[in-house]
């Protein structure tokens, strides 16, 4: 494989892993904030409960 090729396909390679990371921590970041909502809505009904 030629180098400007082999570079080529390293480049697209690395914007594929940026672009899964980014996807990764979107999901982590919606997941920590359902968790904290979820947290904070339990916390307001015990309040509600008492």
């Amino acid at each position: 494989m030629n180098a400007e090729l082999e570079y080529t396909v390293m480049q697209h390679h690395a914007a594929e892993l940026r672009q899964a990371a980014a996807e990764q921590r979107r999901v982590r970041e919606a997941l920590k904030g359902q968790r904290s909502e979820r947290r904070h809505r339990s916390v307001f009904a015990k309040f509600l409960a008492s």
